[in-house]
């Protein structure tokens, strides 16, 4: 055999050689989601203010689904549940006060590829455990994370540093607060797509949980973004806040940023080897209302062409909450220009992952694959399953979701009330008492999809705590200067029995203020100048308001402290208010202690008529001093001493 010959036959068993691993190889997976960005906040569903051009042709090249749902309301949880496949009644993070952790040794979406051979990398906000927990994301499977780890930190686009691998990565001429030199999401998104390029030769999975444009509504004056609207006559009305402008350049900025990924794969020659999805995280909020916009004035939960409504928004469990904008692309395997009704949640993209990878899942999901939906049953071998229902749990609230119904318990312990979404999806008519066989059996499916959460743990709050304070760096928040600072007295919880704080976490609340970061967890951080507020930026939470508390061991409990916000205000501070001790989290008896507080900047007691021994403390508060509907507290405290 001549020389020629042998070359070309080596030439040609090489390329098979080729050919055999690229089909061995997986699909590269790339996950983009926008916080906040709303069901109706895109162009190609109508909206005639907000400019998506690049998401609009992907919905035009891939499939888009009109009934995918958020997993929570809120964004710590449901990237919890979306991370581990498991809905609120299972997952280990249900509240939302921003760094509440993943348990240690928890599979992940990123652990699983990991093991099938995936580099994984994720570029934004984490939102399942803060610094010095085991809820980061390099113990779950991600060996490259960079951005954010805790949701408050996200709030300022300029803070001083951004966390790689737990590690501070400080952004040149920033300190915090609302500007700087170095603008946070361009950070973001050069170390994602430079992870891309990095791993072009391997199957690799990139998160995208992009911070726009939620937080501080701020974007470079030069950013493309802004001049796209250069020529919107509401763009130019003074009357309309630079706020509301800024945030539609925020939401074509992410436009932009899919437009620039998607030309990275295609010169990268993956673009046929990727699926790239596109959401939002948790329903629309009605942001910028006013009298002619009572809905905000985007109206990311209205319809702009038929101006039916979803009810609700962000942080409750009515459709606004948790209907979500939902679009893949995978050129030669999803089928260009799909619309799909099939209903499904983030907790389905764990198992979806898996069967598009061929890596091996957990066998306690709750989540169902989609995708035969995606490419085919001819791809999959197999139709697409359905849920049998769906699960919600958050706060106080619960709902579960059963084909065309919907049922909704607004408060724990009360009514539940049912929903025909085919006919009613803005849910205003009740119709439990015409279908009390439906209603029974997701109650049901509601009862027995609750298990007492099992949160993870913090080795030290320190790193968490310095990342929350980095939202505004050293010079501190300018709208909320220390009581202290304004010559107001600072009072504190002193009792020499009182549990310590750092031993104390939040089981459950029944609302919480997020606008302002009047968080639950404020009210037992040991901190009296941060304030627990119940709800009022979207819609006034009514009483009675409910924390439950974890003491972290079994107590023999004497009473409670109570502590009124020390910044000169009284909006919120308890007046009938009653203590009840447990040694489980989720069934209390009779109260343990009750008192009716006053207009008192001292500490306050509600003391027990004998010992009461126990682990969980509920907390609920009935009135409030000036009759109004709210509660606040800068601290709640228990005293007692340990069971031996």
């Amino acid at each position: 055999m001549s020389s020629r010959c042998c070359l070309s036959l080596v030439c040609l068993l090489i390329g098979l050689a080729n050919c055999a691993r690229a089909a061995d190889r997986p699909p590269n997976i790339v996950y983009i989601m926008s916080d906040e960005l709303a069901y109706y906040e895109l162009s190609h569903m109508g909206n005639e203010r907000l400019r998506t051009p690049n998401i609009d042709q992907m919905a035009r090249e891939g499939i888009r689904f009109t009934q995918a749902l958020a997993a929570a309301p809120v964004c710590g949880p449901l990237r919890a549940c979306m991370m581990t496949g498991k809905h609120m009644g299972h997952c280990s993070v249900r509240d939302n006060p921003g760094g509440t952790p993943l348990r240690a040794g928890e599979p992940t979406i990123a652990s699983m590829l990991k093991q099938r051979g995936y580099a994984t990398g994720g570029f934004g906000k984490w939102g399942a455990g803060g610094r010095g927990s085991t809820g980061v994301p390099e113990r779950h499977g991600f060996d490259d994370f960079f951005g954010y780890y805790d949701q408050v930190h996200a709030h300022s686009f300029y803070p001083p540093y951004l966390v790689r691998n737990s590690r501070e990565v400080p952004l040149p001429g920033n300190d915090g607060g609302r500007e700087g030199e170095t603008y946070s999401h361009y950070e973001i998104m050069k170390r994602g797509k430079a992870f891309i390029r990095e791993n072009k030769d391997r199957p690799f999975f990139c998160y995208f949980p992009v911070t726009p444009p939620h937080g501080m509504y701020d974007i470079p004056a030069d950013d493309p973004a802004v001049a796209a609207y250069k020529d919107d006559a509401w763009f130019n009305d003074p009357n309309v806040s630079q706020e509301a402008k800024n945030y539609a350049a925020m939401v074509t900025m992410i436009d932009n940023d899919l437009r620039s990924v998607l030309d990275l794969l295609r010169e990268l020659d993956l673009e046929d080897n990727t699926i790239v999805f596109f959401t939002g995280d948790n329903g629309g909020q009605d942001r910028f209302r006013d009298n002619e916009h009572p809905r905000g004035y985007f109206g990311p939960n209205k319809n702009p062409v038929t101006g039916v409504e979803f009810r609700g928004g962000k942080g409750n469990l009515y459709e606004g909450g948790l209907r979500i904008p939902y679009l893949v692309r995978w050129p030669g395997k999803i089928q260009a220009g799909q619309v799909s009704d099939l209903v499904f949640s983030q907790v389905d993209v764990f198992p979806t992952l898996a069967e598009l990878s061929g890596a091996e899942a957990p066998d306690d999901l709750d989540g169902m694959s989609i995708l035969t939906e995606l490419i085919g049953a001819d791809a999959t071998g197999h139709k697409q399953p359905q849920h049998e229902f769906l699960y919600w749990e958050y706060g106080p609230q619960t709902a579960v979701r059963m084909g065309q119904w919907k049922a909704v318990q607004p408060k724990r312990d009360g009514p539940w009330a049912l929903y025909d979404l085919d006919s009613d999806v803005s849910e205003t008519t009740d119709v439990a008492i015409e279908h009390p066989d439906v209603l029974a059996k997701m109650v049901a499916h509601a009862k027995a999809a609750h298990q007492p959460v099992q949160p993870g743990t913090f080795e030290s709050k320190e790193l968490h705590e310095r990342d929350r304070q980095a939202k505004w760096g050293s010079k501190g928040n300018p709208a909320k200067k220390s009581s202290s600072n304004r010559g107001l007295q600072v009072n504190r919880l002193t009792d020499k029995n009182l549990l310590s704080a750092d031993e104390m976490k939040l089981v459950r609340y029944s609302s919480e203020n997020t606008g302002n970061e009047k968080h639950a967890a404020n009210a037992i951080d040991g901190n009296p100048e941060t304030i627990w507020h119940s709800r009022f930026d979207q819609g006034v939470a009514q009483p009675p308001h409910e924390l439950v508390i974890d003491l972290g061991a079994t107590y023999q409990i004497d009473g409670f402290r109570y502590l009124a916000r020390q910044d000169g205000g009284w909006n919120g501070a308890f007046a009938k208010t009653d203590f009840t001790i447990s040694g489980v989290a989720d069934s209390f008896g009779e109260p343990s202690a009750e008192a009716t507080f006053g207009k008192v900047r001292t500490a306050q007691k509600a003391d027990c008529e004998a010992p009461v021994r126990g682990r969980y403390v509920r907390v609920r508060v009935f009135s409030e001093v000036n009759e109004k509907p709210w509660a606040s507290a800068a601290e709640i405290g228990v005293v007692g001493r340990k069971v031996p």
